[in-house]
């Protein structure tokens, strides 16, 4: 057994012993989860993305596997804005697997997308970056700075427009030590994605600083055609 699966197995030994004394809970529901942690309602009901779980936006192809409503669209506000910040490795969870089923062997290393500085103060936690370093754990590989947000434009979800909101985040992000990331495929992880302006803008940077190419992955996106 090498080094690698000694650490696998002491993470899987320390999960369980966790587990057994503070019992998981689904952050859709708040039930009691299971191993993978989900409760078996959520499991069946969530809403699952699917065969659709990979869309090809203009600049770059997306992945999430939820639609972001209903119980989906809560525990996200809650994780961000309550700090209920025991639905990360459930979200990781998720997302890493979305991963591992569509862009295996496609990337090589894994960023996030940034927020403000005063939003960090204000907020306490970068919810992008936790999200990242929740699906590197399980990978056993650290997370690459790649971006900077300089500028605090106002939130996303406070504007409508898809055109506005392009304009919203034009040249608020600036590339960290590009050598670093320089003909590297990228995995650029973020919360949810809506109109796919931040993703996009956050691609453009980071191909002009030298990426190969960029996939992005995201927990949840858009909702359900009616």
């Amino acid at each position: 057994m090498n080094v690698s699966d000694i650490n696998s197995s002491l993470d899987k030994a320390e999960r369980s012993i966790l587990n057994f004394f503070m019992p998981r809970r689904c952050p859709f529901c708040g039930a009691m989860a299971d191993k993978e942690l989900l409760c078996e309602k959520c499991r069946k009901t969530l809403p699952f993305r699917g065969e659709h779980a990979v869309e090809a936006e203009s600049f770059a192809r997306c992945a999430a596997p939820l639609y972001y409503e209903g119980p989906v669209r809560q525990a996200i506000l809650d994780f961000k804005f309550k700090r209920k910040m025991g639905s990360v490795s459930c979200f990781g969870m998720l997302m890493a697997q979305c991963a591992a089923e569509h862009f295996s062997g496609e990337f090589d290393a894994i960023t996030w997308v940034p927020v403000s500085k005063k939003r960090l103060k204000k907020r306490g936690f970068d919810q992008a970056r936790y999200l990242t370093a929740s699906l590197c754990v399980d990978w056993h590989t650290e997370p690459l700075e790649t971006l900077r947000k300089v500028v605090d434009n106002p939130a996303q979800s406070s504007i409508e427009s898809p055109e506005e909101r392009r304009a919203n985040v034009l040249g608020v992000y600036e590339a960290v030590e590009p050598q670093r990331f320089a003909g590297r495929r990228l995995l650029l992880i973020d919360d949810i994605r809506t109109t796919g302006a931040t993703l996009s803008e956050c691609v453009r940077v980071l191909k002009e600083a030298g990426a190969k190419d960029v996939l992005c992955l995201t927990l949840a996106a858009g909702e359900r055609k009616k």
